[in-house]
């Protein structure tokens, strides 16, 4: 695994590249964001990492999280992820951003990918949103997820009603930045990925 700095660094890098930051993630993830945890995903055996290239055939089971510890966060604490689609349902049209794809709360760090089993998948945050994959069209542009990690208040209870309901519909228009401003979020860690259709060509 690659070190923090260099982590903020490449996502930093990428975000710009990518029209994300300045762009629709710029009320998301301020300019001068540095995590302070590194936020891995896969999908199977393979990794997102700041702008991975995948099918939607690759990510139709839930991914994997882990994330180490902060160096100056409470021992005790715990975070929330959410899987969101800025450009739903085109990167020409993203009249439904913020798409909703996951979200969890509840989640610990874990330090090792043996220690992943237990504390973070086996101690298993609240699935406040069900994983539901992406799923851009085949003459759809791909799309650009973002995974965002937040550090939770002390006693946070967030419940299902509080993000919204799981039909696809209910999924669109959701506003992450207010949603963590709401439930004193604060944002620790960002990676992201593109996906386009299995059928999709360039």
């Amino acid at each position: 695994m690659v070190s923090l700095l260099d982590h903020a660094a490449a996502l930093a890098t990428s975000l710009t590249e990518a029209d994300l930051v300045p762009g629709p993630a710029s009320g998301l993830i301020p300019p001068d964001f540095k995590p302070t945890t590194h936020l891995a995903v896969t999908f199977g055996d393979k990794s997102a990492e700041v702008g991975t290239f995948f099918r939607a055939g690759e990510c139709k089971q839930n991914p994997h999280i882990l994330f180490g510890p902060e160096l100056e966060a409470p021992t005790d604490s715990s975070y929330t992820l959410i899987l969101t689609d800025p450009d739903a349902p085109t990167p020409d049209d993203p009249k439904f951003a913020f798409w909703r794809h996951y979200v969890v709360s509840g989640l610990r760090p874990g330090a090792s990918e043996e220690e992943y089993e237990t504390s973070v998948k086996g101690s298993g945050g609240k699935v406040l949103t069900t994983y539901l994959g992406p799923g851009p069209k085949d003459d759809s542009k791909p799309h650009r997820y973002l995974f965002l990690l937040y550090r939770e208040p002390p006693n946070l209870a967030i419940e299902k009603a509080d993000v919204g309901g799981e039909e696809f519909v209910d999924r669109r228009s959701f506003k992450p930045k207010e949603f963590a401003e709401k439930h004193g979020l604060q944002l620790v860690g960002v990676n992201w990925m593109t996906c386009a259709g299995d059928g999709w060509k360039e």
